[in-house]
């Protein structure tokens, strides 16, 4: 039997910002996740948004954690080498009742302790945002809403936690959790069991089968589906700012941004389902996408549409963010209801939770040699001439161009494969170096990111993944 002193059930955004958080401390920590690779379920399919909070409840738990996440972002960028840009909102009104609605959004942002929040007429918001319906009335500008590469930030998160001792348990599902005498005693995954004297559970989508296991589960799941398009980098028709619509009860709403690699995003649908697997887009929720977002951008282009996709938000019923400990199961801490701002709060949750361990008597010690930064991989397309020869001299590889949509190098898709946690599929290798995710969609490169993967794994093709185990990408060869 494996032994650790804590369990994180969940290797998504939030589970690695946590286990990089204790790893700060004299504490052995693993983190274990059903999925072949870090990153979880919602965390890798999202807006890629760092919000400020502006609009979140007043006083919540989740106002707290995104409103103090937020401008840790500066820091943890530069030290884990994540791509980020704060590029800014506007949230436009075009009709009346939209316009009448500001003053109270504004109060909001106000009572969340976001005042940087400020007016802009139709005028300002046109010279700024050209691409704007012309009928805007006016809206809001807040300033420091930005954009991230989702997948990097989860990865660096990872990497850094295991440089500093976190042990990663992947393709390893969670079957049960044996307690003793009103105490965490075990973990059982399909990997085998791990003693353990804390569990946390960040398992998002799923953190209500899990807290089911120790008889907690006092709420329930609902995936909530979001659709979305990406465009082509070139599309006639961009913006310049994440532009929002105006929120409901429901859902922020469907909106327009940037990327952070330069494509534009649209979407997203919010769609309550039963199925916490089924992430289909379908041709009523595109769209309604396409029907909304005219009415804010109304020369958007979907024909250069270059692939679509759903995430699955964990909505919480009853809803709201919750981080629960208990008095008759001493070592179990219960994270649920962490929604749409999961990946910017992560990081302030990481803290959030290491003095929630400390607060139930965990004996913590702050380590001395606490390794802070990690570097990410060279992006040869980012480079100058000169850069781009030195790196070919100092290494040929960086010369054999593998994905022409994106520029991306085999030396890329080679340190991909082989940093700590590294990618052990198709998807793991794009979310690492985007090799695929440019306008053929892996057309071209598809074939040579398999052969590579299985050359270096030491494995034949028929055994590379899409994903998770059984997805394989080819089943044999039709000729000898």
């Amino acid at each position: 039997m494996l032994k650790t002193d804590v369990v994180v059930i969940g290797a998504g955004a939030v589970g690695c910002a946590i286990a990089r958080e204790l790893s700060k401390y004299d504490i052995r920590v693993t983190v274990v996740d059903k999925n072949e690779d870090v990153g979880g379920d919602a965390s890798k399919s999202n807006s890629a948004i760092i919000h400020t909070g502006y609009d979140a409840t007043p006083d919540s738990l989740e106002s707290q954690l995104v409103v103090a996440a937020n401008p840790m972002y500066d820091e943890i960028v530069k030290d884990l080498d994540v791509p980020f840009k704060r590029i800014g909102a506007i949230l436009p009104a075009f009709t009346q009742e939209q316009f009448d609605k500001l003053p109270e959004i504004k109060a909001k942002a106000f009572k969340n302790r976001v005042y940087d929040v400020e007016y802009k007429s139709g005028a300002e918001l046109l010279e700024i945002e050209p691409n704007l319906n012309p009928e805007v009335k006016g809206g809001l500008y807040i300033p420091r809403e930005s954009i991230i590469d989702p997948f990097i930030l989860v990865q660096a998160l990872a990497e850094n936690a295991n440089a500093n001792g976190v042990e990663f348990l992947l393709n390893a599902k969670v079957t049960d959790i044996k307690t003793e005498n009103s105490k965490i005693k075990s973990v059982v995954t399909t990997k085998g069991e791990i003693e353990t004297t804390y569990v946390i559970n960040s398992a998002g989508l799923y953190c209500d089968e899990i807290a089911e296991m120790v008889g907690k589960a006092e709420y329930k799941v609902v995936a909530r589906k979001g659709q979305f398009y990406i465009l082509d980098k070139k599309t006639n028709c961009q913006v310049n700012y994440i532009v929002l619509p105006i929120p409901t009860k429901i859902t922020k709403g469907k909106l327009m941004c940037p990327t952070i690699h330069g494509n534009m995003l649209v979407g997203p649908t919010a769609e309550d389902q039963e199925s916490k697997v089924d992430k289909s887009t379908s041709a009523e929720g595109l769209a309604s996408i396409e029907k909304d977002v005219r009415n804010l951008i109304p020369n958007v282009n979907l024909r250069d549409t270059i692939t679509q996709y759903s995430g699955l938000r964990p909505n919480r019923n009853p809803e709201g963010l919750h981080v629960d400990t208990y008095e008759d199961l001493q070592g179990y801490i219960n994270l649920s209801g962490v929604r749409s701002t999961g990946l910017t709060l992560s990081v302030a949750m990481g803290k959030y939770v290491a003095q929630v361990m400390l607060n139930i008597g965990a004996k913590m010690v702050l380590k001395d040699n606490f390794i802070k930064t990690r570097k990410g991989i060279v992006k040869f397309s980012e480079q100058s001439r000169e850069e781009q020869d030195k790196l070919i001299q100092e290494n040929p590889l960086y010369g054999n161009v593998i994905c022409r949509c994106e520029t991306i190098t085999e030396a890329e898709i080679l340190q991909a494969i082989h940093r700590p946690l590294g990618a052990k599929s198709v998807d793991g290798v794009k979310r690492r170096v985007r090799a695929g995710m440019g306008r053929c969609q892996a057309g071209f490169c598809g074939p040579k990111v398999l052969e590579i993967l299985a050359r270096e794994l030491g494995v034949a093709p028929t055994q590379i993944n899409k994903h998770n185990d059984g997805s394989y990408m080819v089943t044999g060869k039709t000729r000898e």
